[in-house]
């Protein structure tokens, strides 16, 4: 399955939809190269829209740390 548009990808209404178009975009622009004005504004907002990603999936996935912290204590039998 092809990477989705920009332009699908709002139309969608996913945010977690358009953000992995934009970096797709991004991504493919800095592996085709592009001016060195542009190269640390353009990395930059990759890892930016990468960390929005990472945040959405584990806020519908849970992470580990979320989990442990959401655990409760078991009795403890001093005994």
């Amino acid at each position: 399955m092809g990477t989705q548009s920009i332009r699908d990808a709002a139309a969608s209404g996913s945010r977690l939809s358009l953000l992995v178009a934009m970096a797709d975009r991004i991504a493919t622009e800095l592996d085709n190269g592009v001016p060195a004005r542009d190269l640390a504004s353009l990395t930059r907002r990759l890892l930016e829209v990468t960390k929005e990603i990472e945040s959405i999936h584990a806020e519908t996935d849970g992470d580990e740390v979320g989990q442990a912290a959401d655990t409760p204590d078991e009795e403890w039998d001093a005994s």
